[in-house]
């Protein structure tokens, strides 16, 4: 993040608002058409416990992976703060594991949007749930 960064004003905090709550609804819904609408063709998502800058198309594949294997997807934003190019939020991911067991993944994501499309995402994930999400989904083969 930007060390320079300045909070902005409230018309542009509702802007940022309505797009990141857009993004999160078509993953809880497994809209992956929208999500990649939602994002900027060159967009990058990074995450801590792989170190690795995903490209949209890699991230879609992530996200119809993690479709297939939580079910009752929904997340719990526990805080949001807005800056002049983006926001950062603190969310829980809850669902349901195959066999029905519940899991939540904790996690604060820092979302880049520039013209009214996310061009990057750094997301900070508890590694110890996303290993049990990772576990499920390659005991289902995928």
């Amino acid at each position: 993040m930007n060390m320079n960064t300045q909070r902005i004003d409230q018309p542009t905090a509702e802007r940022f608002d309505g797009l990141i709550d857009r993004f999160l609804a078509a993953i809880e819904a497994g809209d992956i058409d929208t999500v990649r609408a939602l994002y900027a063709p060159h967009a990058v998502i990074w995450h801590n416990d792989d170190l690795v800058e995903q490209s949209v198309e890699d991230n879609l594949k992530v996200l119809r992976g993690l479709h297939r294997t939580v079910t009752d997807l929904h997340y719990e934003i526990v805080r949001r703060a807005h800056f002049d190019d983006g926001a950062l939020q603190q969310h829980v991911l809850h669902g349901t594991l195959p066999g029905g067991a519940p899991v939540t993944l904790h996690a604060a994501m820092y979302v880049r949007v520039e013209d009214g499309r996310i061009t990057r995402i750094d997301e900070y994930l508890d590694s110890a749930h996303r290993a049990t999400i990772r576990a499920a989904r390659e005991a289902q083969g995928g």
